[in-house]
């Protein structure tokens, strides 16, 4: 099971299109373009450049390696010279597969690998970076440039081995007698990438300000792009301009630091080494460690795509053709006239043809493709999982394709499979299906279906199941594939019953309308009297609210607040009963309610305790079915419409000691005024307002005339009593 079958796409990632048919909510899975086939595994399969699938170009698998970290590859007589990570081996790989070991570096990493016409064999190992030479079966230490790092090797045209550096910036020439000279010197911390051109001319990619530089034959450097990504990683001559491969910091080797000088002890004898780099297993290799903080970029990290690839025509004008956001380009091969991209994280191998658009031409099952090794036929280095491949020429003969994992989101029955394209003639295309329970394909699915042809495929046979994936096999014959545009499959999940997350009774007077309620005209009076019923509600808004609400308040007004969902995504419709006793039947309140709340007249209901019941149902969106039923009943509400009563009042001095008790709620406030003065807090005898029952002490001061209590419960109930009178 490769990684790509381990995710579970929905409806975003897979351009799912759900349609509901007059006969009942019937979905689709809809696959197709670039992005939702790129979704799957491709195996010896390509998109082109309008998002159709077909064969691909033929890749073979060469040979697997048993280092898991290949670095750089190069071809040589007979086959390949492969540089490896961690261990600084350096292999040979017949075009049979064979494998030798022929040496190993005293440096941990292999970036760079070289073989001469003569088949002399260079490798560039760092941190602290030499050159190897191998001839003869024996390997030496030829070149030491005093750098931390060697990221690239190249012949110039007069034979000249090109020693590209960091952290310094430098360029080294090196000849045939093992002695080297400075070549170029360029105003960054790396140079990262090299391509001599026929004509002296000399390409160089820096990582640090992302430069193109251009070194003409008399010496002299030129910049001619700076890109806004921080390092230009990979170079390539085409046939219609100059194409190189931008990265960003983040999905950088070369930590794009400050300029620093080279290492003390480096290319000494006695030098320690200054730095380390290790090559893990998860994700993508990690930049080695560069010396000091990088400098500032145009573009910070994690801002942008990660790779971006440009043009340079003839006149040197540059153009960006493509970005790929979440992968990144290691290595660039111009080869059958089109542009060959090689990536990572996900090990896709793109290609860019005259049309101007990437096609993705395979997905292999290694997680990076780090190089190219130039020649016929041409090679691609794999890591995470080491392997090297050869790009054949033309069409693959077959070819599979496997969807990524469909969720219908709950128990489903499967339809039909229907496609879109055609099949040349000699070509076929065929079907399976497989279906589990899992997220992830385990022992616990079914086996794949046999193939079947068709342009509809019946999925009768399926099972209830809720994860379904599909297979195309794509058989070509001499350069012609079939070609597959879309694909749909049909399914009706089994119906599940509502839930009810949560149903609630605000406090009294909170009410809840939309934002388009004009309470200037309505809230004083309520209107639309619930026909057939006791209740009474506030008129609905205009219909051109956007569904939020805002918060009212109204004496006597109770609201009730829920939330169901449906697992199936039904439209729900709901219901509400009452009753005012614990046992008994229950009574209509409002149904057919499309809003989550309903706000109404509480003074219909008589003082006591009152249950409501939500019910909710998905029969609006199953026509022909019996509905199902969620249904929740309220804590016991306390309805009160009835003020606080005064039960005592006696005059103390100067003071009056009075007793004010409510029969269902708690008191809330209790105020008094002086001869009509402002209202202010009473004294509670225990120091708290909180019971149904209360003393409270007024102070009156001498003279006073009318001295007014006013107390209110938790409802709002509100009286106010003449202290004055109640004592006569």
């Amino acid at each position: 099971m490769t990684r790509t079958q381990r995710i579970v796409f929905g409806a975003l990632c897979l351009v799912l299109a759900a349609t509901a048919a007059a006969a009942g909510p019937v979905r689709q899975f809809q696959v197709q373009g670039a992005e939702g086939f790129g979704r799957g595994t491709l195996e010896a399969v390509r998109t082109d450049a309008l998002g159709a699938l077909e064969l691909g170009a033929r890749l073979e698998r060469v040979a697997a390696l048993d280092p898991p970290y290949l670095l750089a590859a190069a071809r040589t007589r007979g086959g390949w010279i492969v540089g490896t990570g961690n261990e600084g081996k350096v292999l040979r790989v017949t075009d049979a597969g064979e494998v030798t070991e022929l040496f190993t570096t005293a440096e941990p990493e292999v970036f760079a690998v070289a073989a001469g016409e003569d088949g002399t064999i260079y490798a560039a190992s760092s941190p602290n970076g030499k050159v190897y030479r191998f001839r003869q079966g024996k390997a030496e230490s030829w070149f030491d440039p005093g750098e931390l790092y060697v990221w690239a090797l190249a012949f110039d045209r007069t034979g000249g081995l090109l020693v590209a550096t960091g952290t310094r910036g430098r360029l080294y020439r090196v000849g045939a007698d093992g002695r080297g000279e400075l070549f170029a010197e360029v105003a960054d911390t790396h140079v990262r990438s090299l391509l001599p051109l026929p004509d002296g001319r000399l390409l160089l990619g820096t990582a640090g300000r992302g430069l193109l530089v251009e070194r003409d034959g008399r010496g002299r450097l030129r910049t001619l792009l700076e890109a806004v990504q921080p390092e230009v990683a990979a170079l390539a001559a085409g046939a219609d301009g100059i194409y190189l491969a931008t990265v960003a910091s983040e999905a950088s080797w070369a930590e794009p630091g400050a300029r620093a000088q080279a290492p003390a002890g480096a290319g000494s004898p006695g030098g320690e080494p200054q730095a380390t780099v290790t090559v893990t297993g998860e994700g993508e290799p990690p930049p080695p460690a560069a010396g000091p903080a990088a400098t500032p970029a145009p573009r910070g990290p994690g801002k942008g795509p990660r790779s971006e690839l440009w043009r340079l025509d003839a006149q040197g004008r540059p153009e960006r053709l493509d970005e790929l956001v979440e992968e990144t380009v290691y290595a660039l091969l111009w080869h059958r006239d089109r542009l060959w991209v090689a990536t990572g994280i996900e090990g896709r191998l793109y290609s860019l043809g005259p049309e101007g658009r990437l096609a993705l031409e395979s997905d292999l099952d290694e997680r990076q493709l780090v190089g190219f090794a130039a020649g016929e036929p041409p090679a691609l280095v794999a890591t995470n999982g080491g392997a090297l491949y050869r790009l054949g020429t033309g069409r693959a003969r077959e070819g599979r394709y496997d969807s990524p994992v469909l969720d219908a989101g709950a128990l489903a029955r499967f339809g039909e499979l229907r496609w879109r394209g055609s099949i040349p003639k000699g070509t076929s295309l065929r079907w399976a299906v497989r279906f589990g329970g899992s997220a992830e394909p385990d022992e616990s699915w079914s086996e794949w279906s046999e193939p079947a042809a068709g342009e509809v495929i019946g999925l009768a046979a399926v099972p209830l199941a809720r994860y379904l994936q599909f297979r195309a096999e794509l058989t070509g014959r001499e350069e012609r594939s079939p070609r597959l545009v879309a694909v749909e499959i049909s399914y009706r999940q089994e119906n599940l019953r509502p839930r009810i997350e949560r149903f609630e009774v605000l406090d009294p007077g909170q009410v809840l309308v939309p934002q388009t309620f004009n309470p200037a005209e309505q809230i004083y009076e309520p209107a639309n009297p619930a026909r057939g019923g006791v209740f009474t509600t506030l008129r609905r808004s205009d219909g051109r609210g956007d569904g939020r609400l805002k918060q009212l308040w109204k004496l006597g007004y109770r609201t009730l607040r829920w939330k169901a969902e449906d697992p199936n995504g039904d439209a729900l419709r709901s219901a509400l009963e009452f009753r005012c006793r614990e046992t008994g039947d229950w009574l209509p309140m409002a149904r057919d309610l499309e809003e989550e709340w309903y706000s109404f007249d509480a003074q219909a209901l008589p003082d006591g305790l009152c249950w409501f019941r939500l019910r909710v149902d998905d029969g609006r969106d199953r026509p022909g079915e019996t509905p199902l039923v969620a249904e929740r009943v309220s804590e016991p509400v306390v309805v009160d419409h009835t003020p606080p009563a005064l039960v005592s009042a006696r005059r103390e001095g100067t003071r009056w000691v009075v007793e004010v008790a409510d029969a269902l709620n708690p008191l809330r406030t209790a105020e008094v005024s002086i001869d009509g003065g402002a209202w202010r807090p009473a004294v509670v005898a225990d120091g708290l307002l909180d019971g149904r029952s209360e003393r409270l002490h007024v102070e009156v001061p001498p003279g006073a005339q009318l001295v007014l209590l006013r107390v209110a419960d938790a409802a709002f109930n509100q009286v106010s009593f003449q202290l004055t009178e109640e004592a006569r």
